[in-house]
């Protein structure tokens, strides 16, 4: 008859323990810090992506709320020279609003100076949920953002549903926008935005986001970024 060998149980969990250890490791993580303008509109939005994507998991830190389009660069430059994490993203989210001219191309112009990404809009964070619906070429007033929004999510619901109304902190957004917009169309039609950018006056287009930048790094969709997780883990950082 067969020998029978009992493992000791605190043996089980050491051997447990190093393999969980060891398929850490083998995790492609990329670290992010995302510093908003808006308490709860972005930061709701950009919590709702998926945390792993392929191979790789994303680790994501928030801050800012309710600091102007400079102070919001200014953070995100203080925290990341201070944090023990070296992040591989450095996101700053802002619109141009209310806020001077100057003052939004001047935030625009210190974060690039200082390798800090800038997810910026104008008018408004918004025009980014409304591009998942329409390819929206012209300016609009920041108040009409809302029944836009509205219109286009209930003209795409199926008739008995519940009606949508557009709320800044929606918890849901995310959701909504992937289950009756297009986030691929949102994307190229903010590219086709930018590609008309010539110059630093980025107050002067209008309508304009980047935001489309961070949402293809949060999915996946960037070389650059993939890249360089990609290197980094192969160095074992």
């Amino acid at each position: 008859m067969a020998n029978i060998i009992k493992v000791d149980n605190a043996l089980e969990k050491r051997f447990a323990r190093k393999k969980q250890n060891k398929n850490k490791q083998k995790e492609l993580r990329a670290y992010f810090l995302i510093v908003c303008e808006g308490e709860k509109t972005e930061p709701n939005y950009f919590k709702a992506f998926p945390k792993q994507v392929g191979k790789i998991v994303y680790d994501i830190e928030f801050d800012g709320g309710g600091i102007s389009t400079l102070k919001v660069v200014e953070k995100a430059i203080d925290l990341r020279d201070k944090s023990p994490q070296k992040y591989d993203r450095v996101w700053a989210v802002f619109d141009k609003d209310c806020f001077k001219p100057n003052s939004f191309n001047s935030a625009i112009l210190k974060a690039k100076a200082n390798n800090i990404e800038c997810a910026w809009s104008n008018e408004a964070f918004e025009l980014w949920y409304l591009l998942h619906f329409h390819n929206r070429v012209t300016p609009m007033e920041r108040g009409k953002y809302q029944k836009a929004i509205e219109e286009a999510i209930n003209n795409n619901k199926k008739r008995g549903e519940m009606k949508f109304t557009y709320k800044k902190n929606d918890l849901a957004m995310y959701a909504l926008l992937n289950e009756h917009g297009n986030q691929d169309l949102a994307i190229k039609w903010a590219k086709e935005l930018d590609e008309n950018i010539t110059g630093q006056n980025f107050s002067s287009y209008n309508p304009n986001t980047r935001v489309y930048k961070l949402v293809e790094e949060l999915i996946g969709k960037s070389k650059t970024l993939n890249e360089e997780i990609l290197e980094k883990f192969s160095k074992g950082k």
